[in-house]
């Protein structure tokens, strides 16, 4: 079967790689468009994916978001006619999943964040889960079209992780001194809360105040980054803070980094999939998978001015390049899902490949 997935935004790219890439073994043709905004475009063609640009980004204007929701889903509309797939797969696409509805393709969305807004058109006929969501108000048309895999999206495609030293020279480190990783909050995101930016501000002077402490800095687009460093130039004094000139493997980065604090989502999974020690300072609506990793001290929520000098902890971390991610049941789980999905409701008869037999389908509502 022919499967369309839309990169939206930067996170989807590695997710979705290993997912093509086991898709395509079981027979399936997969075709793919990306947004050209936070460095989607880039990064997939550094991973070796062949998409079509369409679309980009329209700021933090409501307005202009909906104006931008409605002109790039007519972008994608010679794309679907012209590929007419069977399945349309998204992390989240709003301008796929608003196409494909109105053209009455069936939509998938793999999804790890209960909170984000679905109004009736953008909702989902199938939708994919964590465990610990699947219990949680979700954005799917029905709650019997709801699976869950065990894990989180990031173990996906952690366990095929390689660090590659040649970043740190790339970016002017030298190890001598603490690595840390920062992402600001999302400014532009419907569920922005400016408490967010407060709190990467204080962190930012701490750090700037700390010697022996290095932050490389990733933005989330050229006019965030524009901001930070007109609004803080003292910040960037002696390479004390590094904004790398181009996309770089976030593993590989978070890997050779001592700590990471972070405003978004996707970088504070990452690094508790690789174990490395990470702070949120997200203040939106906190969401199941995040609750769920600061129960078990893999990721420490800051809720509070004084948690940016009370828990967060300065301390060189240990590598050892020879150590594995441990593999997770995910990429197996989503991909007997996908299965499950196309011969249910794509098919028309034809028999597909079977996949590896998993354990009994986690259904929302059992």
């Amino acid at each position: 079967m022919k499967i369309w997935i839309d990169l939206d935004n930067t996170p989807h790219v590695p997710f979705f790689k290993p997912i093509i890439r086991e898709l395509e073994k079981r027979g399936h043709e997969v075709v793919l468009t990306a947004r050209d905004a936070f460095q989607v475009c880039e990064l997939a063609e550094r991973m070796g994916l062949e998409c079509k640009r369409v679309g980009h980004h329209y700021g933090k204007n409501r307005f202009l978001k909906l104006v931008g929701l409605g002109w790039r889903s007519a972008q994608l509309f010679p794309f679907l006619m012209r590929e007419k797939p069977a399945l349309s797969l998204s992390h989240g696409s709003r301008a796929q999943l608003l196409l494909s509805n109105l053209m009455g393709v069936p939509t998938v969305m793999i999804m790890d964040y209960e909170h984000a807004q679905t109004p009736l058109l953008l909702r989902p006929r199938w939708e994919i889960v964590p465990e610990v969501m699947a219990q949680e108000r979700l954005h799917c048309k029905s709650r019997e079209r709801v699976r869950a895999y065990n894990g989180i999206k990031e173990d996906v495609y952690a366990p095929q992780f390689k660090p590659d030293a040649a970043l740190m020279k790339e970016l002017g480190l030298n190890g001598k001194d603490i690595i840390i990783t920062v992402r600001p909050p999302a400014n532009e995101a419907h569920y922005h809360n400016p408490e967010s930016e407060a709190f990467f501000n204080e962190f930012m002077n701490r750090l700037h105040a700390t010697p022996g402490v290095k932050a490389v800095l990733l933005p989330r687009n050229k006019s965030q980054e524009a901001q930070i460093r007109s609004g803080n130039p003292e910040w960037f004094t002696a390479q004390k803070v590094v904004i790398p000139k181009r996309a770089v493997d976030g593993l590989n980065l978070l890997w050779h980094s001592d700590l990471v604090v972070s405003g978004g989502g996707t970088m504070n999974r990452e690094a508790a999939a690789l174990g490395i020690p990470v702070y949120s300072i997200f203040r939106g609506k906190i969401g199941a998978v995040d609750r769920q990793l600061a129960r078990e001290g893999r990721l420490v929520l800051i809720e509070k001015l004084s948690d940016i000098h009370e828990k967060i902890t300065f301390e060189r971390r240990q590598r050892d390049p020879t150590k594995q991610v441990a593999k997770r049941q995910a990429l197996d789980e989503i991909l007997h899902h996908l299965q499950e999905i196309l011969k249910k409701d794509c098919t028309n008869g034809i028999d597909l490949p079977a996949t590896r037999r998993l354990p009994k389908v986690l259904v929302a509502n059992e």
